[in-house]
């Protein structure tokens, strides 16, 4: 029994001597990695890092904590921010994020809110850090711009999982409840469609030029440079879109493929082009007879497969232009 005991001592003893030790070193690699940022002309600021958790974990905390990239102009503060780790499995990640929070880009400043804000990361063990599996949500997540738009949601999951057979390729999945576009555009259609939509859902796998690690947040993101998009899905009042297809991204971040949305009530889709005033109304008026024609060709006055063609960095139906493709960039 008295062996048994100094046994449970020693063991007790040395745990105890693992987390100080554990706790200390990760706080002194926190602190180094802010320095160096600092030292690459960021704005890297918290005005303290602690670690608890004892005995089984490491939970450190950010206070008052400021990033801010001078290449890109982004920058992001909260009055805190926690990552979690099992002091067994330090590779499994727990980040907590505050109810409000702001991020600024070159043009424009959004602020946060959130009920509860978190994800979990799995890296691999190496000192990159890559990614092997993320799941983030958020509640009731609301967005306002001192650009004068706003949005939300009841709630936002979003997955993200390394393909197994490329370490640059990810399973993306993203769903969404409550959501509430930008007032603007509710006020355009609250005669026709409802203030929330019904369904906002994607599925896709996306190829990167490079694998997400922990150089994405010290030097650069990596750009996407192929997406298979298996569907998306989105449900506003009566309008239904659902859209699949494959593009690649050229160097400049301007999509090549051809997406195929299929549009239940697309003549709403008409209404709100009408409505928003950001095409001219000769363009919407081809479009809208090109759409016809091909409704008339499938035989179907409601469903409709449309063709959105990405070429040479512009977005078309067909021969029609629509204008300018998007820019798939992250900054």
């Amino acid at each position: 029994m008295k062996r048994l005991l100094i046994v449970i001592v020693v063991l007790a003893l040395g745990w105890s001597a693992y987390w100080f030790i554990g706790a200390t070193r990760a706080k002194s690699e926190f602190a180094s990695w802010f320095a160096a940022r600092q030292a690459e002309g960021w704005l890297a600021e918290t005005s303290d890092i602690t670690v608890s958790g004892f005995p089984n974990r490491f939970d450190t905390t950010f206070s008052d904590i400021a990033l801010a990239d001078p290449d890109t102009g982004v920058a992001w503060t909260a009055p805190f921010f926690q990552l979690f780790t099992l002091s067994y499995r330090p590779n499994h990640l727990i980040a907590i994020w505050p109810h409000q929070q702001s991020i600024a880009f070159p043009d424009q400043s959004i602020v946060l809110n959130s009920d509860d804000m978190k994800a979990s990361l799995v890296v691999a063990g190496k000192p990159s850090l890559p990614l092997e599996r993320s799941n983030f949500s958020a509640e009731a997540l609301a967005l306002v711009s001192d650009a004068g738009w706003s949005l939300s949601a009841e709630t936002l999951r979003l997955a993200m999982h390394k393909d197994p057979q490329d370490d640059a390729r990810y399973r993306l999945a993203l769903s969404a409840t409550g959501f509430a576009p930008p007032a603007e555009i509710a006020a355009r259609t609250e005669t026709t469609l409802p203030r929330t939509l019904k369904t906002v859902e994607a599925d896709l796998s996306a190829q990167f030029a490079r694998p997400w690690d922990i150089s994405a947040l010290e030097t650069a993101r990596p750009q996407p440079t192929a997406i298979d998009l298996h569907k998306a899905q989105l449900t506003w009042g009566r309008l239904d879109l659902s859209a699949a297809g494959q593009v690649d991204i050229d160097a400049s971040g301007y999509p090549q493929g051809e997406i195929t949305l299929r549009a239940t009530n697309w003549r709403d889709i008409i209404v709100l082009a009408r409505q928003g005033e950001e095409l001219p109304s000769t363009m919407i008026d081809a479009i809208e007879q090109g759409l016809e024609f091909l409704s008339a060709m499938a035989g179907n006055p409601k469903t409709l497969d449309i063709p959105l063609n990405f070429r040479n960095g512009m977005t078309r139906i067909g021969p029609v232009p629509l204008g300018r493709a998007p820019r798939l960039i992250l900054r």
